[in-house]
C-alpha cells in the first residue's frame, strides 16, 4: 500500500497500477480513490481536469469554456488536494483510473 502512495504521488501510472494489483493479490485492501474524488467535483471543475489531463494549457482550456487562463488555474489549484494529487501530470492517471 506504501509502494501504491508513493507511485501515485510521483504520477507513474504503470507502477501504480501494477502495485494495486500485487496488493490485491496478496489480499491488502487498496482504496481507488479517483472515481469518488472526481465525482465530489462541481461539473466546471470535472471539465476542466479532463481538458487538462488531455494535456491542454490553461489558456487553451480557458478559451474553450470562455473563462481566463488565471481562472482555470485557481480551479486546479482547489481541485489538487480534493483529488489526492501534487503535480498537473497526475491528472491523466486519475482521470484514466475514473474511466
Amino acid at each position: 500500500a506504501e509502494a501504491l502512495e508513493t507511485f501515485r504521488r510521483l504520477g507513474a501510472g504503470p507502477w501504480a497500477k501494477r502495485a494495486r494489483a500485487e496488493s490485491r493479490a496478496a489480499g491488502v485492501a487498496v482504496t481507488r480513490t479517483a472515481p469518488d474524488a472526481l465525482a465530489a467535483l462541481s461539473p466546471q471543475q470535472r471539465e476542466i481536469v479532463v481538458l487538462a489531463a488531455r494535456g491542454l494549457t490553461n489558456r487553451e482550456i480557458g478559451e474553450k469554456l470562455f473563462l481566463s487562463p488565471r481562472t482555470i488555474g485557481s480551479h486546479l489549484y482547489r481541485t489538487f488536494p480534493k483529488l489526492g494529487i501534487t503535480a498537473r501530470n497526475q491528472l491523466r492517471d486519475l482521470v484514466d483510473e475514473a474511466a
